[in-house]
């Protein structure tokens, strides 16, 4: 009996070939990451066995996480907001920087009219203007914009493997 075929890197650090059944595994997992290992065997006909191996194998490539996410604003955290940062210099040094900042939860480097865009979940305006103050104390920042979220219509995390 052959072993099917496991999500494999193609080369150190660069992307990872997914089978179909890890792609669906994948898919079962985005639909409810509590679903026990062997229903989504019995989904993509595997035993519960290979589909923990398999799982484990996708975490430690770094292909997927399963985390627990939260509603911000039942925490107690009203106020969220995208921020974009114009910059001098070394992008990599200052996103290095803002990922440092606790409250940013995001960054990404961004080609158009702002270098950075991070996002913000905090406690209320004077936390979002605290935070401002911090992106802008970094040297090489030099103007920020700011996106304040007023009504959340969309998010989800099941883009799936296409």
């Amino acid at each position: 009996m052959t072993t099917p075929p496991k999500a494999r890197a193609t080369a150190p650090g660069g992307p990872v070939v997914l089978d179909e059944i890890s792609k669906q595994i994948i898919e079962q997992l985005q639909t409810d990451g509590r679903k026990p290992y062997a229903a989504i065997g019995k989904a993509v006909g595997l035993s519960e066995a290979a589909v923990r191996q398999r799982v484990q194998r996708l975490l430690d490539l770094g292909v997927m996480q399963i985390v627990a996410v939260t509603d911000p604003l039942t925490l107690g955290f009203p106020r969220q907001a995208m921020i974009g940062i114009k910059c001098e210099g070394d992008l990599e040094s200052v996103a290095d920087e803002l990922s440092s900042i606790g409250e940013i939860d995001y960054v990404v480097l961004t080609a158009g009219s702002v270098d950075i865009m991070v996002e913000v979940v905090c406690e209320g305006d004077s936390h979002l203007l605290e935070i401002l103050g911090k992106i802008r104390a970094i040297p090489s920042v030099r103007a920020t914009e700011t996106f304040v979220y007023l009504k959340l219509h969309k998010q989800t995390y099941s883009w799936g493997t296409r």
